[in-house]
C-alpha cells in the first residue's frame, strides 16, 4: 500500500467510510443546539471548577474548540490548571455529574503528556 496522503485517504475512506461522514452541517439545527449546550456546560464546569476546586485556569479542547470537528457524539474535553492534587478526582466526579447528556472528559494539565499540553495550549480556549 502507498503512503502517499491521498492513498491513505482512499484507502481508509473506503474501509472505514462512517469515520469519514459529514457530520458538521451550519444547517443541521439538532447539531448546532447541541454544540451550543456541551459550550453551557463547559462554562459551568469551568465556573465550578474555579469556585469550589481552586482551578487558576480551566481550558476547552478537543471537538468543542473547533465547531467544524462537532459530531453528534462529541464530548466535552477540559483541561484544568491549579486544582490540588487531593481534590483532582473529586474535582473529575463533579463536572461528570453536571449532566447525562455529555461524557465530560477532565485532565490535569500539568499532569498531562507534553505533547496534549501543547495541543491544548495552542488550539484550546480558555473558559
Amino acid at each position: 500500500m502507498s503512503t502517499k496522503p491521498e492513498d491513505l485517504t482512499t484507502y481508509y475512506t473506503s474501509k472505514y467510510p462512517l469515520t469519514f461522514t459529514d457530520d458538521f452541517s451550519e444547517n443541521d439545527t439538532s447539531l448546532t443546539k447541541r454544540y451550543q449546550e456541551a459550550w453551557e456546560l463547559a462554562k459551568r464546569a469551568a465556573a465550578l471548577l474555579k469556585d469550589s476546586f481552586a482551578a487558576k485556569k480551566v481550558v476547552v479542547f478537543g471537538s468543542l474548540a473547533k465547531r467544524s470537528w462537532f459530531t453528534r457524539w462529541s464530548d466535552v474535553d477540559l483541561a484544568a490548571w491549579g486544582i490540588p492534587d487531593e481534590q483532582f478526582y473529586a474535582a473529575v466526579g463533579a463536572v461528570t455529574a453536571l449532566t447525562p447528556d455529555f461524557k465530560v472528559d477532565l485532565v490535569d494539565a500539568k499532569e498531562c503528556r507534553d505533547s496534549l499540553r501543547k495541543a491544548i495550549e495552542t488550539e484550546g480556549i480558555e473558559v
